[in-house]
């Protein structure tokens, strides 16, 4: 006997009403594509269940998969058995025995199939005396048990999980539209991305590339953040902006510390530009309220004014070591400490403006026409899919 089955719980799926399968059906989807290198492992719904049919593979690495996939709230091994009071407790045993550091259990029973002769309370017992009978140093405990033997007795069969793992929880990717990440290569973007992604937003991403200031190995760091990222959901698309000659000329013409506050002025009108050409709805930061210059109240407030597409901060309340413990959880805080510089350090001011307002900004852009420049910035952006095996570049063209 041994596990066959993952019994996938998916949490707040199951509030979505009329709605429900619309998700369902794309976390069953976003499951089977990130197993599809498991061979033989299928993804089933039955009756208001989701399940893996493992089919004879090793268990652990398709755990460990599926709790990096959104809109999965917990996910248990399970065994799949006839609907034999015999069989049951039998599996019951086998699903407790291979529990460790249990010392006290308690079983639970659902009686999904009300054709079952045996009541929820009565298997409860049955099933509990036994497992007490044929075990060792594991006692009964209803309040506060190490573990829950979980019997769920359904009209095609009888399932039989133990230990519960947390999954990712959130929203299946997909589920929420698309927005345009900006990636810096900093610490903070790929962690606003993550958690993005976990509302159901998938992704793609645009970087401001301005050598020979910024090298090919800043690049690189970034397109190794974004294949990191496709690890919870889809492809990710890397629009790579060739900034230099726009850069150089904000501030060669900005005065006043406001050459920050115009580049991201810019940067947004970029991004707005991709997002029409690609058909994505929002654009999304690593701004977090206070961090730096351009990330004050103000300055948001007057970046803001150059687009109307809203702006996803997921950052915005977090403080510097809540957003590095994230990173290190998902496994992006070494790709970010990588010594090399973004378009974003290079030309700093030194005193740059907290609190910039919109009708200077609009003055020091009046002053000099950028129309032609971001025209010729927008044509030359290369993009590049990250797909988590391979990648694949094009030329961004047509958008005026």
């Amino acid at each position: 006997m041994e596990f066959d089955h993952i019994l996938i719980r998916y949490g707040e799926l199951a509030l979505k009403g009329r709605n429900q399968n619309k998700f369902l059906n794309k976390l069953q989807h976003n499951i089977q594509q990130q197993l599809k290198s498991f061979s033989g492992v299928k993804v089933k719904r039955i009756q208001g269940r989701m399940f893996i049919l493992l089919n004879g593979q090793d268990p652990e690495p398709i755990m460990n998969k599926c709790q990096q996939i959104f809109g999965i709230h917990s996910l248990s091994l399970a065994l799949k058995v006839t609907n034999d009071v015999e069989e049951i407790k039998k599996a019951a045993l086998y699903a407790l025995l291979q529990a460790t550091h249990v010392h006290t259990f308690k079983v639970v029973t659902k009686r999904a199939h009300k054709g079952f002769p045996v009541g929820s309370l009565e298997m409860n017992q049955i099933i509990g005396g036994y497992l007490l009978e044929n075990s060792e140093g594991i006692t009964v405990d209803v309040h506060r048990p190490d573990l829950e033997v979980r019997v769920e007795i359904r009209t095609d069969a009888t399932y039989i999980t133990s230990a519960t793992i947390p999954g990712a929880g959130g929203l299946p990717v997909g589920t929420s539209g698309k927005t345009l990440l900006l990636l810096s290569g900093g610490i903070d973007s790929p962690v606003a991305g993550y958690l993005t992604m976990k509302r159901g937003v998938e992704l793609e991403a645009i970087h401001f590339h301005s050598p020979p200031f910024t090298s090919d190995r800043a690049k690189q760091k970034v397109l190794d953040l974004a294949e990191k990222l496709t690890q919870y959901g889809h492809k990710i698309k890397v629009h790579i902006v060739p900034f230099t000659k726009l850069q150089q000329q904000i501030f060669a013409e900005t005065k006043d510390g406001y050459g920050m506050t115009i580049m991201r002025r810019m940067m947004f009108r970029i991004s707005e530009a991709v997002c029409k050409q690609e058909g994505i709805l929002s654009i999304a930061t690593g701004e977090s309220l206070g961090q730096v210059a351009s990330q004050t109240m103000d300055s948001m407030n007057t970046i803001n004014e150059v687009t109307n597409y809203p702006i996803l901060r997921p950052l915005v309340a977090m403080d510097k070591q809540e957003i590095i413990k994230i990173a290190r959880k998902i496994d992006t805080y070494d790709i970010s400490i990588r010594p090399y510089e973004d378009c974003c350090t290079i030309f700093v001011p030194k005193a740059p403006k907290t609190k910039p307002k919109r009708d200077k900004s609009a003055y020091y852009e009046a002053k000099y026409n950028y129309d032609a420049l971001l025209e010729e910035t927008i044509a030359g952006i290369e993009t590049i899919t990250i797909t988590g095996q391979k990648r694949q570049e094009d030329q961004f063209k047509d958008l005026f």
